[in-house]
């Protein structure tokens, strides 16, 4: 018995598959007897390409499709819902994906109740936020402790210092 169906080819991960004749007892990627054709899963929109005067002989000499390839010649239009040969002028077109209409841009109103209005913004008293005097350093005292480096006591002086230009 010949069948129709899939042979993959591709490398891993990225399939690719050659639409052949063959016989039953041949292994999935072994002998075949003609190819009618490829199929390309990975891209988008997949590629069919399938000789349609090829394929319409062999079914009409007995070659009986796999799902798959049962399948793929539907959507070509070679075979009609019932896996008959359609007519030649019959051609059915894959269906294509409805067009996904933008939905229309409405702005986003916020519940009057959680809008703050300018007038509370102000209303923030000012003494929560400021920190207290105290609690930052003076210049004067962090400058006043002599700085120690490789057992040296360098003090500050008052005198300016010269340096040559």
């Amino acid at each position: 018995m010949v069948r129709i169906r899939l042979r993959r080819t591709g490398a891993k991960n990225n399939p690719a598959y050659r639409i052949v004749v063959a016989d039953v007892r041949a292994p999935r990627d072994g002998d075949f007897i003609e190819i009618l054709g490829h199929y390309l899963p990975t891209r988008q929109p997949h590629v069919i390409e399938i000789n349609e005067e090829k394929a319409r002989d062999w079914i009409r000499k007995g070659a009986q499709p796999s799902d798959t390839a049962a399948s793929l010649l539907r959507q070509k239009g070679i075979l009609n819902a019932q896996n008959k040969l359609s007519q030649p002028g019959d051609a059915v077109e894959t269906p294509a994906a409805p067009p996904v209409a933008a939905a229309p841009v409405q702005p986003v109103v916020a519940p009057v109740e959680t809008v703050a209005t300018p007038v509370e913004a102000v209303a923030t008293p000012v003494e929560a936020v400021a920190t207290p005097v105290e609690a930052v350093a003076t210049p004067v005292e962090a400058v006043a402790t002599p700085v120690e480096t490789a057992d040296v006591a360098v003090e500050p002086s008052a005198e300016p210092v010269e340096t040559a230009v």
